[in-house]
């Protein structure tokens, strides 16, 4: 049984009607986190340090040249399974961001200047990649930051999500999609504390992330409303939510600077077929 027929079973068991579960559970999405792994958990993959690329390959770099910081690398064969997102089955996720030029992007109808994801097939022969030349202590943020950051391995667990429209209590809604969604389940309250029941919180710290919702963090334009106005879809309610339905986080992390948080997002079609030259990112100036 998975966690979407888990939920479905448990509410009917609870008295609750079997359509609005389901309802309910078309919004919940299911997070893979990770974090520092301590002694004896399964390490799925690494944050900082230098990556494994394939033989042959270049560090990633942007449009002028200059290499993209690593941020961390994921085994996907390691993975714990996140129902409805449909992450790679085997070989490596590397990501790579300059969230201090990331920042000013706005043109998100190419691939991404400074940002990549690269995907390591299983099997592909790979070597730890030396630092690019100059760019092992060179600093070149505003905050004066190294090029390469410590290294700390991974471990990974699962965790529920909703939309900020069926969580928060003042239920502040961006849409009038939301709003009507959200009047048309009559047992919010109850079907919330049936996710909380069957997944409680895990009490732990993480700043890096696999699917879900968008976290939207400081004051900038969404990327749903970057997006409308890239062309992605059309500048209404609608366009924004079909977005937010049809797109998810890939990857959201804190970067090294206490001011930036990136945001790697991409349609769940794209993933599926593991088209990562189709990820759009969207760095967020926490202030």
């Amino acid at each position: 049984m998975d966690r979407y027929e888990q939920f479905r079973s448990a509410a009917i068991d609870r008295g609750l009607p079997e359509d609005e579960a389901t309802k309910f559970a078309d919004h919940l999405r299911f997070v893979v986190w990770l974090g520092t792994a301590g002694p004896g958990e399964q390490v799925v993959g690494q944050e900082g340090g230098l990556p494994r690329l394939p033989v042959g390959t270049d560090w990633p770099a942007d449009r002028d040249g200059t290499p993209l910081p690593f941020i961390a690398s994921i085994d996907c064969a390691l993975l714990p399974r996140a129902e409805g997102l449909p992450l790679p089955e085997d070989g490596s996720l590397l990501f790579f961001l300059n969230h201090d030029d990331d920042v000013e992007a706005e043109a998100h109808t190419e691939e991404p200047v400074h940002a990549r994801v690269l995907h390591v097939p299983a099997g592909t022969e790979t070597v730890v990649a030396s630092p690019p030349p100059d760019h092992d202590t060179r600093t070149f943020f505003h905050e004066n930051l190294p090029f390469l950051q410590p290294e700390h391995q991974l471990t990974a667990w699962v965790e529920p999500a909703l939309p900020k429209w069926l969580t928060e209590e003042d239920h502040d809604f961006d849409s009038l999609v939301e709003e009507r969604l959200f009047e048309e389940l009559k047992h919010v309250e109850e079907l919330r504390e049936l996710v909380d029941v069957l997944w409680p919180d895990v009490d732990r710290s993480s700043g890096f992330r696999l699917g879900g919702y968008c976290a939207l963090i400081g004051g900038s334009a969404t990327p749903w409303t970057q997006m409308t106005y890239a062309g992605f879809a059309d500048l209404s309610d609608a366009g924004e939510y079909q977005l937010v339905r049809e797109w998810v986080p890939l990857a959201q992390f804190y970067t090294a600077s206490e001011f930036y948080y990136g945001c790697f997002l991409i349609c769940f079609d794209d993933l599926a077929a593991r088209r990562f030259e189709n990820m759009r990112s969207f760095t967020m100036f926490t202030e």
